[in-house]
């Protein structure tokens, strides 16, 4: 694939048209020049971009961390690269943990759902109830 209009871009990235402009507004991928009159094409170097801004947010970056992460992209600057995937890393850790506390809330209160022999409350829905934030 030589050069591609914006739609087939997108499709080859597996985005929508307005993903790929709002990406150029965000100054992430550039706006490709053209004739009066005619269709901008992208290169295969877009496609590269593009996919690298996505499979960046798959990772949880922001669009604001691949901007620097792209500005990164000189081969001097790996240091700083690995700076941003460590706090990107130790913010997902944090998550970890706080879901697998989440986790935990969540399994007693189906195992008192799962044991209660009550009518008229369900126990979850009780305690969600509750306004009280410090008990489960």
């Amino acid at each position: 694939m030589q050069s591609m209009t914006i739609g087939q871009l997108a499709a080859a990235a597996g985005v929508n048209v307005e993903t790929v402009r709002y990406y150029q507004r965000r100054e992430l991928l550039a706006v490709p020049k053209r004739e009066v009159g005619s269709i901008g094409r992208y290169s295969r170097e877009a496609l590269t971009r593009l996919r690298f801004i996505k499979r960046s947010q798959s990772l949880g970056f922001s669009l604001d961390d691949v901007q620097v992460l792209l500005s990164l992209d000189d081969g001097q600057a790996c240091s700083s690269a690995r700076h941003l995937g460590e706090l990107k890393l130790a913010e997902v850790r944090d998550r970890i943990e706080t879901l697998r506390v989440l986790e935990v809330a969540l399994e007693e209160l189906v195992s008192k759902c799962a044991t209660s022999k009550r009518k008229v409350s369900c126990p979850l829905i009780e305690s969600l109830m509750r306004s009280d934030d410090t008990q489960v």
